[in-house]
């Protein structure tokens, strides 16, 4: 058994008969952060009953994706902090509490808002919940192999849980109903509650100092601004005044955000940790490989239903071996990373998804599910497992304990804002391709054009990561 770390606000000494082996605090770690990475995706097959059933209009019909992830985004740096300041365990069970209780209520609502209200909860519960979960991670694992190998676990668990949304979703709704991609939260988060409240070990920074509550709502009125003027601009076009007052208000909150942290005695973040090379590197690859990545099941998915004619638990079933591939490709990198370094895998990764998000690009509207979706889905995302898990080790290495909430917050915020950023703009670009046709190649030309413009940005992130990341990880 590794012990947990030792803090201001533990014992100096922790009897073994109270110290939980490493394998369930990372398995408890894990299992939250399935539940927050799942439900970004989950609802997506369930939206055309939720339509249905609550007389969603088509505009509060996004907005059942958008509360979760703005919300998400938006407060994910605070969430990151508290964890240091409050304790991370203590966090991760409000976090984990609030996301259950929502889920609840977002199952059982029966009007429209009811359910945006809940989703929106849920993406706090999750913003609270997400950043203890790979510091309670690292706290529990000494630096080195061991700790590459947890990180790599928690990061194919992130993955995964994000791949399987399609199929889960796809069975609950074909079986039982749209309420139970909510519901079925409910029994998981229960159980999960009760095992980290029984097995997880506190640990905090121990530094008396208060949550920076100024930097807290910059940040998160201005991620949130700038998400909503993102989720603006395929309705209303990017130079729309709806797009553009909420982009522009939402840049202008960020800059007053990074003003006060320079000023403030205790920031929220720290900017001093951007100067550090492999945190900001680590970010910014984070962003631009996410915000290709994260388009990837919506588009296979619209594909699979809208042009070949899968039922959605067909398209979700069918994603089922790119699934297992991302969980392949983190669970192989920390092997590489021995032996070629992080920075070589991350790029490795990235290529190789370029290759599978090229292949996508030449889908037709009449092909079969080997090449139409199965080996250009696995390609895409083994190569996406495999970059993860580095850019993930090399953002919080050499962390000291008390930045370690943070630093985690700032890798997630970044993957889930480039997955926001990403999703609006090709989504602008596909719509671009397809034109004013809806039969099934012009959206098959749409989708391609999609897919082509992902692999270019993929292809300047590899430049990137190649240019800017360190070679090996820092150390404390």
């Amino acid at each position: 058994m590794t012990p947990m770390l030792e803090t201001a606000d533990t014992p100096p000494l922790i009897s073994r008969r109270t110290t939980p082996p490493t394998w369930l605090v990372v398995a408890l770690a894990c299992a939250g952060q399935f539940l927050v990475v799942l439900d970004v995706s989950v609802v997506n097959v369930a939206l055309p009953s939720m339509r249905a059933d609550l007389g969603l209009s088509p505009s509060g019909l996004q907005w059942v994706v958008n509360a979760y992830a703005i919300a998400f985004a938006g407060f994910m740096l605070l969430g990151g902090r508290a964890g240091d300041l409050y304790g991370r365990k203590r966090m991760f069970l409000v976090g984990l509490g609030l996301f259950t209780l929502a889920s609840l209520g977002g199952g059982l609502a029966q009007e429209g808002w009811q359910l945006l209200l809940a989703r929106a909860a849920q993406g706090l519960g999750a913003a609270v919940l997400a950043p203890s979960t790979l510091t309670l991670l690292t706290a529990a694992v000494p630096e080195g192999a061991a700790r590459a190998r947890a990180i790599a676990t928690w990061a194919a668990v992130g993955a995964g849980g994000g791949a399987a949304g399609g199929l889960v979703g796809g069975v609950l709704v074909d079986a039982l109903s749209w309420r139970w991609v909510l519901l079925i939260n409910v029994p998981v988060g229960a159980v999960v509650l009760a095992g980290s409240a029984r097995w997880l070990t506190e640990s905090r920074a121990g530094d008396g100092r208060r949550l920076d509550l100024p930097g807290a709502l910059l940040v998160t009125a201005g991620l949130g601004t700038l998400a909503y003027g993102i989720s603006r601009t395929q309705e209303a076009g990017w130079t729309s005044a709806a797009t553009l007052v909420p982009l522009a208000a939402g840049v202008l909150l960020i800059a007053l955000f990074l003003l006060t942290e320079a000023r403030t005695a205790a920031p929220l973040m720290p900017l001093g940790l951007l100067r550090r090379r492999a945190v900001a590197s680590a970010n910014a690859a984070m962003l631009v490989s996410g915000s290709a990545m994260f388009c990837m099941w919506y588009f296979m998915t619209l594909y699979a239903q809208n042009v070949l004619g899968y039922s959605p638990l067909e398209a979700g079933a069918a994603l089922v071996p790119s699934s297992l591939a991302v969980v392949v490709g983190s669970k192989l990198a920390p092997r590489l990373m021995r032996t070629a370094g992080p920075r070589r895998v991350a790029v490795l990764g990235t290529l190789v998804a370029v290759a599978g998000f090229g292949w996508q690009s030449t889908m037709s509207a009449h092909e079969p599910y080997v090449t139409a979706i199965m080996c250009p889905g696995i390609l895409m995302m083994f190569g996406g497992g495999l970059a993860t898990t580095p850019l993930a080790a090399l953002a919080t290495s050499g962390a000291a304990s008390g930045e370690a909430g943070v630093v985690s917050g700032l890798i997630n915020t970044s993957r889930t804002m480039g997955g926001s950023l990403g999703l609006a703009v090709m989504s602008t670009v596909a719509a671009t391709g397809t034109g004013t046709g809806t039969d099934p190649q012009s959206l098959t030309e749409g989708y391609a054009l999609a897919f082509r413009a992902s692999a270019a940005v993929l292809l300047a992130g590899a430049l990137l990561m190649l240019l800017w990341l360190p070679r090996r990880l820092a150390h404390k």
